[in-house]
Protein backbone atom coordinates (compact mmCIF):
# COMPACT_ATOMS: atom_id res chain seq x y z
CA UNK A 1 0.00 0.00 0.00
CA UNK A 2 2.85 2.31 1.04
CA UNK A 3 4.58 1.46 -2.67
CA UNK A 4 1.20 2.33 -4.08
CA UNK A 5 0.99 5.56 -2.59
CA UNK A 6 4.65 6.89 -2.68
CA UNK A 7 3.65 6.44 -7.04
CA UNK A 8 0.71 8.35 -6.76
CA UNK A 9 2.19 11.21 -4.99
CA UNK A 10 5.38 11.18 -7.28
CA UNK A 11 3.02 10.98 -10.42
CA UNK A 12 0.99 13.48 -8.86
CA UNK A 13 4.21 16.17 -8.67
CA UNK A 14 5.06 15.28 -11.91
CA UNK A 15 2.08 15.34 -13.68
CA UNK A 16 1.99 19.17 -12.19
CA UNK A 17 5.20 20.07 -13.33
CA UNK A 18 4.27 18.28 -17.12
CA UNK A 19 1.47 20.19 -17.46
CA UNK A 20 1.98 23.33 -16.23
CA UNK A 21 4.94 22.88 -19.21
CA UNK A 22 2.57 22.40 -21.65
CA UNK A 23 0.05 25.13 -20.18
CA UNK A 24 2.86 27.63 -20.75
CA UNK A 25 3.53 26.88 -24.29
CA UNK A 26 -0.13 26.80 -24.74
CA UNK A 27 -0.53 30.30 -23.49
CA UNK A 28 1.63 31.35 -26.36
CA UNK A 29 -1.01 29.73 -29.19
CA UNK A 30 -3.74 31.04 -27.65
CA UNK A 31 -2.84 34.56 -26.35
CA UNK A 32 -2.13 34.84 -30.48
CA UNK A 33 -5.29 32.77 -31.67
CA UNK A 34 -7.52 34.91 -29.18
CA UNK A 35 -6.07 38.61 -30.92
CA UNK A 36 -5.70 37.60 -34.52
CA UNK A 37 -7.38 34.52 -34.75
CA UNK A 38 -4.14 32.78 -35.93
CA UNK A 39 -2.64 29.21 -34.85
CA UNK A 40 1.21 30.31 -34.80
CA UNK A 41 2.33 27.16 -35.99
CA UNK A 42 5.99 28.61 -35.22
CA UNK A 43 5.49 28.82 -31.31
CA UNK A 44 7.21 25.42 -30.69
CA UNK A 45 10.63 26.19 -32.27
CA UNK A 46 10.73 29.49 -30.63
CA UNK A 47 10.51 27.23 -27.44
CA UNK A 48 13.61 25.35 -29.13
CA UNK A 49 15.26 28.42 -30.39
CA UNK A 50 14.96 29.57 -26.74
CA UNK A 51 17.03 26.71 -25.03
CA UNK A 52 20.22 27.24 -27.32
CA UNK A 53 19.79 31.04 -26.41
CA UNK A 54 20.10 30.16 -22.92
CA UNK A 55 22.81 27.16 -23.98
CA UNK A 56 24.98 29.32 -25.85
CA UNK A 57 24.76 32.42 -23.80
CA UNK A 58 26.22 30.26 -20.74
CA UNK A 59 28.63 28.29 -23.18
CA UNK A 60 29.82 30.80 -25.55
CA UNK A 61 28.87 34.27 -23.37
CA UNK A 62 30.14 32.68 -20.17
CA UNK A 63 27.38 34.56 -18.36
CA UNK A 64 25.91 33.33 -15.24
CA UNK A 65 23.43 30.74 -15.38
CA UNK A 66 20.49 32.99 -13.78
CA UNK A 67 21.86 35.55 -16.30
CA UNK A 68 21.87 33.42 -19.39
CA UNK A 69 18.51 32.27 -18.47
CA UNK A 70 17.37 35.86 -18.05
CA UNK A 71 19.27 36.76 -21.34
CA UNK A 72 17.48 33.57 -23.41
CA UNK A 73 14.10 34.65 -21.99
CA UNK A 74 14.90 38.46 -23.49
CA UNK A 75 15.83 37.67 -27.10
CA UNK A 76 13.50 35.20 -27.13
CA UNK A 77 10.93 37.83 -26.53
CA UNK A 78 12.65 39.77 -29.19
CA UNK A 79 12.29 37.27 -32.31
CA UNK A 80 8.57 36.72 -31.58
CA UNK A 81 8.37 40.43 -31.30
CA UNK A 82 10.31 40.22 -35.28
CA UNK A 83 8.54 37.70 -36.46
CA UNK A 84 4.91 39.13 -35.46
CA UNK A 85 6.62 42.15 -37.67
CA UNK A 86 8.43 41.15 -40.26
CA UNK A 87 6.07 38.04 -41.18
CA UNK A 88 2.82 38.44 -40.36
CA UNK A 89 1.97 42.13 -39.68
CA UNK A 90 2.03 42.50 -43.60
CA UNK A 91 -0.60 39.41 -44.29
CA UNK A 92 -2.92 41.00 -41.65
CA UNK A 93 -5.47 42.76 -44.06
CA UNK A 94 -4.67 39.13 -46.57
CA UNK A 95 -6.79 36.08 -46.13
CA UNK A 96 -6.65 33.68 -43.24
CA UNK A 97 -5.04 31.20 -44.98
CA UNK A 98 -1.80 33.36 -46.21
CA UNK A 99 -1.55 34.08 -42.62
CA UNK A 100 -1.64 30.08 -41.76
CA UNK A 101 0.97 29.42 -44.73
CA UNK A 102 3.14 32.15 -43.65
CA UNK A 103 3.17 30.33 -39.97
CA UNK A 104 3.75 27.22 -41.34
CA UNK A 105 6.82 28.68 -43.79
CA UNK A 106 8.72 30.32 -40.60
CA UNK A 107 8.53 27.05 -38.53
CA UNK A 108 10.17 25.33 -41.30
CA UNK A 109 12.81 28.42 -41.33
CA UNK A 110 13.57 28.27 -37.79
CA UNK A 111 13.99 24.35 -37.83
CA UNK A 112 16.62 25.00 -40.65
CA UNK A 113 18.14 28.04 -39.19
CA UNK A 114 18.94 25.72 -36.21
CA UNK A 115 20.57 22.81 -38.05
CA UNK A 116 22.54 25.47 -40.42
CA UNK A 117 23.62 27.66 -37.21
CA UNK A 118 23.74 25.37 -34.44
CA UNK A 119 23.79 21.95 -36.14
CA UNK A 120 21.88 18.95 -35.97
CA UNK A 121 23.79 16.87 -33.67
CA UNK A 122 22.37 17.43 -30.17
CA UNK A 123 23.64 18.91 -27.15
CA UNK A 124 23.99 18.10 -23.97
CA UNK A 125 22.09 20.71 -21.46
CA UNK A 126 24.33 20.74 -18.64
CA UNK A 127 24.40 24.23 -17.64
CA UNK A 128 22.49 24.63 -14.69
CA UNK A 129 23.76 23.90 -10.66
CA UNK A 130 24.23 21.23 -9.84
CA UNK A 131 21.67 21.27 -6.82
CA UNK A 132 18.61 21.31 -9.32
CA UNK A 133 19.39 17.52 -9.96
CA UNK A 134 18.97 16.98 -6.52
CA UNK A 135 16.25 14.62 -5.41
CA UNK A 136 13.44 16.05 -1.95
CA UNK A 137 12.19 12.95 0.25
CA UNK A 138 9.05 13.42 0.83
CA UNK A 139 8.29 9.89 3.43
CA UNK A 140 9.63 7.78 1.11
CA UNK A 141 8.80 9.40 -1.99
CA UNK A 142 11.68 11.22 -3.93
CA UNK A 143 10.39 14.26 -5.64
CA UNK A 144 13.20 16.16 -7.83
CA UNK A 145 14.27 19.60 -6.53
CA UNK A 146 13.41 20.58 -10.59
CA UNK A 147 9.70 18.90 -10.32
CA UNK A 148 9.10 22.06 -7.17
CA UNK A 149 10.76 24.56 -9.41
CA UNK A 150 9.06 24.03 -12.63
CA UNK A 151 5.92 23.58 -10.59
CA UNK A 152 6.95 27.45 -8.56
CA UNK A 153 8.04 29.22 -11.48
CA UNK A 154 4.82 28.15 -13.69
CA UNK A 155 3.00 29.28 -11.02
CA UNK A 156 4.11 32.83 -10.32
CA UNK A 157 4.21 33.19 -14.46
CA UNK A 158 0.51 32.22 -14.38
CA UNK A 159 0.13 35.26 -11.79
CA UNK A 160 2.33 37.69 -13.53
CA UNK A 161 -0.20 36.78 -16.82
CA UNK A 162 -3.26 37.62 -14.70
CA UNK A 163 -2.01 40.64 -13.79
CA UNK A 164 -1.10 41.70 -16.65
CA UNK A 165 -4.39 41.15 -18.31
CA UNK A 166 -6.67 42.19 -15.58
CA UNK A 167 -4.41 45.05 -13.90
CA UNK A 168 -3.01 46.58 -16.70
CA UNK A 169 -4.20 49.07 -19.47
CA UNK A 170 -2.18 46.76 -21.58
CA UNK A 171 -4.40 43.81 -20.97
CA UNK A 172 -7.79 45.94 -21.20
CA UNK A 173 -6.40 46.82 -24.59
CA UNK A 174 -5.79 42.95 -25.43
CA UNK A 175 -9.00 41.74 -24.13
CA UNK A 176 -10.67 44.24 -26.18
CA UNK A 177 -8.92 43.32 -29.11
CA UNK A 178 -9.75 40.00 -29.25
CA UNK A 179 -13.22 41.36 -29.59
CA UNK A 180 -12.79 43.91 -32.53
CA UNK A 181 -9.86 45.18 -33.72
CA UNK A 182 -11.31 48.66 -35.23
CA UNK A 183 -13.85 49.13 -32.16
CA UNK A 184 -10.77 48.88 -30.56
CA UNK A 185 -8.28 51.23 -32.58
CA UNK A 186 -10.66 53.97 -32.71
CA UNK A 187 -11.35 53.92 -28.82
CA UNK A 188 -7.36 55.21 -29.28
CA UNK A 189 -5.41 51.51 -28.28
CA UNK A 190 -2.20 51.29 -30.33
CA UNK A 191 -3.54 47.68 -31.87
CA UNK A 192 0.21 47.17 -33.28
CA UNK A 193 2.05 47.76 -30.13
CA UNK A 194 -0.47 45.50 -28.37
CA UNK A 195 -0.28 42.45 -30.91
CA UNK A 196 3.77 43.26 -30.52
CA UNK A 197 3.26 42.77 -26.82
CA UNK A 198 1.34 39.58 -27.32
CA UNK A 199 4.11 37.77 -29.13
CA UNK A 200 6.50 39.11 -26.86
CA UNK A 201 4.76 37.85 -23.55
CA UNK A 202 4.02 34.26 -25.36
CA UNK A 203 7.94 33.71 -26.47
CA UNK A 204 9.21 34.43 -23.41
CA UNK A 205 6.77 31.98 -21.62
CA UNK A 206 7.56 29.57 -24.59
CA UNK A 207 11.15 30.47 -23.70
CA UNK A 208 10.93 29.69 -20.10
CA UNK A 209 9.19 26.40 -20.76
CA UNK A 210 12.11 25.42 -23.18
CA UNK A 211 14.38 26.28 -20.59
CA UNK A 212 12.68 24.01 -17.90
CA UNK A 213 12.00 21.36 -20.60
CA UNK A 214 15.66 21.34 -21.41
CA UNK A 215 16.42 20.97 -17.72
CA UNK A 216 14.19 18.09 -17.24
CA UNK A 217 15.39 16.30 -20.72
CA UNK A 218 18.87 17.66 -21.05
CA UNK A 219 19.07 17.71 -24.43
CA UNK A 220 19.28 20.51 -27.44
CA UNK A 221 18.65 19.94 -30.95
CA UNK A 222 16.86 21.76 -33.60
CA UNK A 223 13.55 19.41 -33.88
CA UNK A 224 12.73 19.49 -29.91
CA UNK A 225 9.87 21.84 -30.43
CA UNK A 226 7.78 19.94 -32.81
CA UNK A 227 6.01 17.44 -29.92
CA UNK A 228 5.83 19.50 -27.08
CA UNK A 229 4.31 22.47 -29.39
CA UNK A 230 1.82 20.05 -30.83
CA UNK A 231 0.96 18.32 -27.67
CA UNK A 232 0.68 22.40 -26.30
CA UNK A 233 -1.61 23.27 -29.04
CA UNK A 234 -4.07 20.11 -28.49
CA UNK A 235 -4.10 21.10 -25.01
CA UNK A 236 -5.22 25.05 -26.31
CA UNK A 237 -7.48 23.31 -28.37
CA UNK A 238 -9.16 21.08 -25.43
CA UNK A 239 -9.02 24.56 -23.05
CA UNK A 240 -10.78 25.97 -25.84
CA UNK A 241 -8.02 28.04 -28.17
CA UNK A 242 -8.72 31.81 -27.43
CA UNK A 243 -8.97 30.93 -23.64
CA UNK A 244 -6.40 32.07 -21.36
CA UNK A 245 -8.09 29.74 -18.73
CA UNK A 246 -8.43 27.30 -20.83
CA UNK A 247 -5.10 26.77 -21.93
CA UNK A 248 -3.84 26.46 -18.38
CA UNK A 249 -6.14 23.81 -17.57
CA UNK A 250 -6.03 21.59 -20.98
CA UNK A 251 -2.00 22.06 -20.51
CA UNK A 252 -2.56 20.31 -16.93
CA UNK A 253 -5.29 18.25 -17.77
CA UNK A 254 -3.02 17.44 -20.37
CA UNK A 255 -0.23 16.21 -18.29
CA UNK A 256 -2.46 14.20 -15.59
CA UNK A 257 -3.29 12.14 -18.81
CA UNK A 258 -0.30 11.25 -19.99
CA UNK A 259 1.14 10.87 -16.43
CA UNK A 260 -1.36 9.12 -14.50
CA UNK A 261 -2.44 6.46 -17.56
CA UNK A 262 1.37 5.51 -17.82
CA UNK A 263 2.08 5.43 -13.98
CA UNK A 264 -1.16 3.44 -13.71
CA UNK A 265 -0.53 1.32 -17.12
CA UNK A 266 3.11 1.07 -17.67
CA UNK A 267 2.54 -1.34 -20.25
CA UNK A 268 1.31 1.24 -22.22
CA UNK A 269 4.39 3.27 -21.63
CA UNK A 270 4.47 3.60 -25.46
CA UNK A 271 1.15 4.57 -26.69
CA UNK A 272 2.06 7.62 -24.12
CA UNK A 273 1.59 9.95 -27.01
CA UNK A 274 -1.53 8.39 -29.02
CA UNK A 275 -3.45 9.71 -25.80
CA UNK A 276 -2.88 13.08 -26.65
CA UNK A 277 -4.30 12.78 -29.57
CA UNK A 278 -7.27 10.61 -29.18
CA UNK A 279 -8.28 13.14 -26.17
CA UNK A 280 -8.27 15.71 -29.14
CA UNK A 281 -10.24 13.53 -31.66
CA UNK A 282 -12.83 12.62 -28.84
CA UNK A 283 -12.98 16.37 -28.01
CA UNK A 284 -13.41 17.52 -31.30
CA UNK A 285 -16.40 15.50 -31.77
CA UNK A 286 -18.41 16.14 -28.78
CA UNK A 287 -17.38 19.57 -27.42
CA UNK A 288 -15.22 21.58 -30.71
CA UNK A 289 -14.95 24.93 -29.05
CA UNK A 290 -13.31 23.34 -26.06
CA UNK A 291 -13.90 23.54 -22.27
CA UNK A 292 -13.91 27.06 -21.75
CA UNK A 293 -15.82 27.86 -24.85
CA UNK A 294 -15.61 31.64 -26.67
CA UNK A 295 -18.81 32.78 -27.25
CA UNK A 296 -17.56 36.08 -29.55
CA UNK A 297 -15.78 36.56 -32.67
CA UNK A 298 -13.36 38.87 -33.84
CA UNK A 299 -14.65 41.27 -36.11
CA UNK A 300 -11.70 42.15 -38.46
Amino acid sequence: MDASLNALIQNFFNSLALGGLYALIAVGYTMVYGILRLINFAHGDIFMMGTYFAFYAITLLLLPWWLGFLFAIFITGLLGYSIEKIAYRPLRSAPRISSLITAIGMSFFLESFAVVVFGGIPKSFNVYPKVFSDVIMMGKTRIPVLTFITIIVTALLFLLLWWLLYKTKTGLAMRAISVDIPATSLMGANVNNVISITFIVGSSFAAVAGILWAMKYPQVQPYMGFTPGLKAFIAAVIGGIGSIQGAIVGGFLLGFLEIMLVGFFPSLAGYRDVFAYVTLVIILMFRPTGIFKIYSEQKV
